[in-house]
């Protein structure tokens, strides 16, 4: 059965953020090959968009296409994960306290209601829970009014989804851990919206070096 694309995006558009989806929500696992004639057929469309889509997952390192134009989906590693919590535990931080400093009402406003849609991160966590946590760390870099380390963070975070979702799915988190996890994204909220920048840098590191990604190497590597 083939799925029609969204009227309001182009096919180009449409492929590739419908592959995008497939992969951060695990419909296509890691190290997965990509049948493209097939794919082209399910959704509707030629092989020149799924083509494009292709070239611009594999810059994104989500896809990995070899010479001989063959794709799959990029294997999950250690040294990946450890890399990706090496920057994010340098960034978040630095992306925290400038929000601080630099917070407006509608910087408020969006913290505040992204921190309410916040659900904690379980086993049966889908694509729609990460994303809603993906916004609520998105409403904090937007806050930091600075465009390069707001694109450095977003690209940053596709991968790291893919991780967390490795983790959660061998090592869940207690519900300790969750209640954990629900206090320190209120506490990065207070810090950034009182204009505490030392707290929320502090706060933010806390938990950048508590969450998913810092352990998801740890487990790789044995």
């Amino acid at each position: 059965m083939s799925v029609n694309p969204r009227p309001a995006l182009t096919k180009n558009a449409y492929v590739y953020e419908e592959l995008r989806r497939r992969i951060l929500a695990g419909e296509l696992e890691q190290g997965q090959s990509i049948s493209q004639e097939q794919l082209a057929v399910e959704l509707g469309v030629s092989t020149t968009p799924l083509r494009e889509a292709l070239r611009r997952l594999d810059a994104e390192g989500l896809v990995t296409i070899d010479a001989h134009r063959d794709a799959r989906v990029t294997r999950l590693t250690a040294e990946e994960a450890r890399s990706l919590f090496e920057v994010r535990e340098r960034l978040d931080p630095l992306a925290a306290k400038l929000a601080a400093s630099r917070l407006t009402d509608a910087d408020k406003a969006a913290i505040e209601g992204a921190l309410k849609g916040l659900e904690p991160l379980s086993t049966s966590t889908d694509l729609q829970s990460l994303l809603l946590h993906r916004a609520f760390h998105r409403s904090v870099y937007t806050a930091s009014h600075n465009p390069l380390l707001m694109s450095l963070l977003e690209g940053l975070w596709d991968k790291a989804d893919r991780y967390r979702q490795l983790q959660l799915s061998s090592k869940p988190d207690s519900a300790e851990d969750q209640e954990r996890v629900r206090q320190e994204h209120i506490e990065i909220a207070e810090a950034v919206i009182a204009g505490d920048a030392r707290t929320a840098e502090r706060v933010m590191k806390k938990h950048v070096r508590g969450s998913l990604g810092a352990h998801v190497f740890t487990a790789l590597e044995s």
